[in-house]
């Protein structure tokens, strides 16, 4: 079964003025929907085509080396970009409370310094790619940032220590652009105004 691009949920404008409308157009249905045809070209005709992107990203070392570079920027990108749209919903929480929460202060003393590590993991990624809040495998969290399309599900196969990824920030020049030009600490700032924390809290306890 092919690959699909997912419907955002919300307008293109429901993040503005955090996120500009233009800026959602092109980078949901332009940016994400090619490396979902192109993650769909990479495997078409072979046993892969049957794997749930999950199967493909978490399972990336064990791919035939021919598809391990598509699936990993493609298969990465639609991956990355899916939980990213999911966790900009507008309308839930604005801060994280409960265990979400426990666990943030519990690895990083407080929620201020939690978001002072996720900034500079974003602000400092040389180059494309994200800066991720993650589940590690014994259940606390952690702030990494991957490079390009790669995402903590990858593990070993990029060379890092396997972790669920809950909440991520894009921080390609095509995510803000538009409207931040080279004022990424400016973007990563606004990101704080438009995170969904109910979804992020859900995918933290699904995580565990």
């Amino acid at each position: 079964m092919a690959h699909t691009l997912p419907n955002l949920g919300y307008n293109h404008d429901a993040l503005e003025p955090h996120i500009d409308a233009q800026t959602m157009e092109i980078h949901h249905s332009k940016h994400h929907n090619t490396y979902v045809v192109k993650l769909n070209e990479a495997i078409a005709g072979t046993e892969l085509e049957g794997k749930s992107l999950l199967e493909l990203v978490e399972g990336l070392g064990s791919l035939p080396a021919d598809k391990q570079g598509p699936v990993r920027n493609h298969g990465g990108g639609h991956f990355n970009h899916s939980l990213f749209w999911e966790t900009l919903t507008p309308g839930g929480a604005s801060q994280p409370s409960g265990d979400l929460l426990a666990a943030i202060e519990s690895s990083f003393g407080s929620f201020d310094e939690f978001k002072n590590a996720f900034a500079n993991a974003a602000a400092t990624r040389f180059g494309s790619g994200w800066a991720w809040l993650v589940v590690k495998q014994d259940g606390t969290v952690a702030v990494t940032s991957t490079a390009n399309q790669d995402t903590p599900l990858m593990g070993e196969a990029i060379g890092a220590e396997k972790a669920t990824a809950i909440l991520g920030i894009d921080v390609w020049e095509h995510a803000y652009y538009l409207n931040y030009q080279n004022r990424r600490p400016d973007y990563i700032n606004a990101f704080w105004s438009v995170v969904n924390w109910d979804v992020v809290a859900d995918k933290f306890a699904a995580a565990k």
